[in-house]
């Protein structure tokens, strides 16, 4: 047997043996047993702590299983998701967006406005991230600082036809998403 036969033969056998591996210890479950016939918060409550399980340490995920929490009522759990990614060493501008829109969505504007900043200072050329935010501004009857964005995000993409849809929208008391 040649050298390269015999590497081909430990990958083969460790890419079985990993087959296996995965097969034996897949977790299966029903979905429907989570909401069949349910109470809609006792559906709400089972698929949400399955969703939890299912995110692991996905910040996106914890941070939209943490606004459904939050949405609904649970804040406790949400705010221990959110501080949970907001300690995380891998914490991005992006994360910092999805807390402080939750926040902002649940009208609690003192909370959402320093994360957005926040946010903003990571990276000075977001346009998105500079009109969505001066969007928030705007519904939240800051409107200085909403057209402030505006302008920076315009400078960057004067074509963005996304741009033009939601700050108009800000105009009409309509929330980004």
């Amino acid at each position: 047997m040649t050298r390269s036969n015999a590497l081909y033969a430990i990958a083969a056998f460790a890419l079985g043996a990993t087959t296996v591996l995965v097969a034996k210890t897949k977790v299966t479950f029903d979905p429907k047993a989570y909401y069949a016939g349910a109470e809609p918060k006792k559906a709400s409550a089972a698929l949400l702590t399955q969703a939890e399980t299912l995110a692991g340490q996905d910040s996106w995920e914890r941070i939209a299983v943490g606004r459904v929490a939050y949405m609904s009522g649970d804040k406790q759990k949400a705010e221990a998701i959110f501080e949970s990614v907001l300690s995380s060493p891998k914490l991005g501008k992006g994360d910092l967006y999805r807390i402080a829109t939750v926040y902002a969505a649940a009208k609690e504007w003192a909370k959402a406005k320093p994360m957005f900043e926040r946010a903003l200072a990571m990276d000075k050329d977001d346009d998105t991230g500079m009109l969505k935010v001066g969007c928030w501004y705007n519904v939240n009857g800051e409107r200085a600082r909403a057209e402030e964005l505006f302008d920076g995000a315009f400078a960057h993409s004067p074509e963005a036809v996304w741009h033009y849809i939601l700050a108009a929208g800000s105009y009409a008391g309509v929330d980004p998403f």
